[in-house]
């Protein structure tokens, strides 16, 4: 992604989400469990990095920044915990496109607050050598982040604190079930 500003790049990231859903409901049943993964992953880094960097920076410097983060954190908590519950049961599991389809109205609801409330926001109140900073910082994080829902870990302080040794945990587990599949 080339995005420099970091609204671009996260509502660009959004319909990365949408498409990603897309492919996980449209699996054959042998191809799904991959498809959730790239899904589970995205979302996870995704919302790892608006905690780290966007949020902490509405909650300071946007009019009202408080009152949306603490919902928009809330949302995600809601999400979180809707997709760790997915994560755990597995595609094969006979809620799962049910969940998915709990998990998908839930994220999208989301992204349309965050668009709505916090980003419309940021585009107007912050400038754009800030915006362009905080995309820095956005794909920075989502480089360390973990790959896997951790509900309860929503503020940057909890991210920055837990975020890397979960991380490392995370991406082990990734490297270690891609070479029992026979994976690169």
């Amino acid at each position: 992604m080339k995005e420099a500003d970091v609204v671009d790049l996260l509502i660009h990231q959004h319909a990365m989400i949408r498409d990603m859903f897309d492919d996980v409901e449209a699996a054959a049943p042998e191809e799904r469990p991959e498809c959730f993964r790239r899904l589970t992953r995205m979302l996870a880094v995704h919302e790892t990095a608006e905690e780290e960097v966007v949020h902490p920076y509405a909650r300071r410097r946007i009019d009202g920044g408080a009152g949306i983060v603490d919902d928009r954190l809330k949302e995600e908590n809601e999400a979180k915990r809707l997709l760790a519950l997915l994560c755990g049961q597995g595609t094969d599991h006979p809620d799962f496109m049910s969940g998915l389809a709990l998990l998908r109205v839930a994220v999208l609801e989301h992204a349309r607050a965050e668009e709505r409330y916090e980003f419309a926001r940021l585009r107007a109140q912050a400038s754009a050598a800030e915006r362009r900073a905080m995309a820095l910082g956005v794909r920075a994080a989502e480089a360390m982040a973990p790959t896997r829902p951790h509900p309860g870990v929503e503020s940057a302080t909890k991210n920055l604190l837990l975020g890397p040794p979960t991380a490392i945990i995370d991406r082990a587990r990734d490297l270690l079930r891609r070479a029992l599949r026979g994976e690169r």
